[in-house]
Formats: C-alpha cells, structure tokens, sequence
C-alpha cells in the first residue's frame, strides 16, 4: 500500500497526539494497531501537517479550527522490525534518584523505553509500572508512570519519568524549553589531533526518505532542515573492546533523533557500534545519558550515571 494524504478538521481543545489516536482510525479506514507509540513516532517523523506548517511535537496543542494533512503509509506505520533488546529486570539498584514527584532510572543499553508497533514487547515503562507497583501490592490499579522524553533503544543512562499527572506540564515544558542540561558520554575510535573541544552546528532532516531504517543528516534549512547544536569535549584516551579509543562529553544545546550521532559522525568521528553512522561493529552503540540536571518547584535535581565498558 503506497502513501497517502489523508485530510482532517480540528477545532482544537485538545492534544494533536490525542486527536489523531481518535481520528486516523476512522479517517484511514484500515482495521489495526494505533497504538500510543505508534501515533507518537507518525508524529515525530514529521509526516504531519497544522494550518500548512510540519509539526513534530506529540503535545502539540491544537486551538481552534485547524486543518491537518497525514501523510500516511499503512505498511511502514503497522511495520516494525524485532530487534535483539537485552533480558532487564527493574530492581532498586536501577534506580539513580526517586521522590514523591519523578524516578530517575538507569536504563540499560539495546532496551525499548516503551512498547513498540509490534506490541507484546518488554520495555522500560512497563518495567518501572511493575516494580512501582510490586513495591506497593495493596494498588487495585497500576501506579502511574508517566513518559516524558526518551532515548534511543541502543543508548543506555539517565531516564526520567514522573510519578504524578499534577507535575507533567511543568517537567514538559522544562524539555520543550531546553531549559535544562542534557550531557552524554560517547566513546569514538582514536583519531589523530581530535581538538580538546569543539562544537559541531548544523541544519539536520531525514535523508533516508521512505526507508523503514531512518538516517538523518545535513539538510538545508530551505528544505526543512531543523537547527542543531551540540558541544564537544574530548576528555581522555580508553580502550574498548581491545580498541584504542577516545571518551567524548557531549552538551546538547537541541534535541533531535540522532543529533550527537550525525554530528560526531560529520566530523569524522562516528560512535563506536554506530555502523548506520560509519562506526565500527562493536557489542553495542557506546552511547550513554550521563546527567540530567534541573530546577522543579524550588528543588534542583542533578542525576548522573557512569558508563559501563
């Protein structure tokens, strides 16, 4: 089945993940799974369109009458390849920082942090949901969990989700804002005279059009090409898997899909494991959340997680 364009009228009151869950079913006319994640990454693919102008924001806020274009492809959107995640199981020890508001969780490479088109598939959210509740088996219901940002399934380290509806709209804005410190730890194979820092800004897209394996890259502006920045410093020299190697600090300034990947990438310095990117096969994507700092009501939270080699 090719890709279609399917039309839709908001007259707004509600999110634009939330009304196309209630709407595409209908106006698709195609008996299947639409499940969360699945209307979420159709969102963040930027297939779709308000008033004429791309959104790639789930929470989107959609006000008054709106009109909203789908670019929709059945088979790629009920597609999704069965990767080989990692056997976790949620314990205390998974937990870097938890109070009565968020739980800070210490995700494990090759691990989902939620369930995917295919369903059925064990995820970080779920795991979180089953500890939480465990921990408090007089719950008739299971314990809220809410999602507030996410990594990519091979990147392992800090992750966040909230415990309470009441502090979603103020953890939400604080990622929408950028007003917050998101570092990372990335491990490159040794290259000769790596600058001890630099940074790398560029306008980046999807380059890989209609491919199920998304790659992004250098787009220009003029072809929707979304600004990035990321901030680099070469810390030390480490060997990993028998490999000479240099450990990289990474601050991001922007957050799009595989930012830090495409820019170490570009500067001839791809991940190690990150073969889409030109890396070398390793036993992982060395890709890791080191901290996660911020202020919420007058508390400041600073969570910090080691890589493990």
């Amino acid at each position: 089945m090719q890709e279609s364009r399917i039309k839709l009228e908001s007259n707004g009151g509600e999110r634009l993940d939330t009304f196309l869950r209630r709407e595409l079913p209908l106006a698709a006319k195609i008996e299947g799974d639409f499940s969360n994640s699945k209307i979420r990454r159709l969102i963040m693919a930027g297939t779709i369109q308000v008033n004429g102008k791309v959104v790639n924001r789930p929470a989107f806020e959609l006000r008054g009458k709106s009109s909203i274009e789908v670019r929709f492809d059945a088979e790629r959107f009920f597609y999704e390849k069965q990767p080989d995640d990692v056997a976790f199981e949620m314990t205390d020890s998974s937990i870097l920082h938890e109070d009565e508001n968020l739980i800070f969780v210490d995700k494990p490479y090759n691990y989902p942090v939620e369930q995917t088109i295919t369903g059925n598939r064990a995820n970080l959210h779920d795991a979180v949901v089953d500890y939480l509740w465990k921990r408090n088996p007089s719950l008739r219901n299971p314990p809220y969990v809410g999602i507030m940002h996410r990594l990519d399934r091979t990147t392992s380290g800090v992750i966040l989700f909230t415990k309470t509806r009441a502090v979603n709209g103020a953890v939400s804005e604080l990622f929408q804002s950028h007003d917050l410190t998101k570092q990372y730890l990335a491990i490159v194979e040794d290259k000769k005279n790596v600058e001890k820092s630099f940074t790398v800004e560029m306008y980046m897209g999807r380059i890989t059009g209609k491919s199920r394996q998304g790659k992004w890259g250098e787009v220009p502006e003029s072809r929707g090409g979304q600004y990035s920045k990321t901030d680099f410093r070469n810390l030390r020299k480490i060997t990993v898997e028998g490999r000479p190697c240099l450990l990289i600090e990474c601050s991001l300034h922007t957050g799009h899909t595989h930012q830090i990947r495409v820019h170490l990438a570009s500067r001839g310095l791809p991940i190690l494991g990150d073969t889409l990117y030109g890396g070398t096969p390793a036993k992982r994507l060395y890709l890791h959340s080191e901290k996660l700092t911020f202020s919420l009501n007058n508390k400041q939270y600073y969570v910090e997680s080691s890589i493990k080699i």
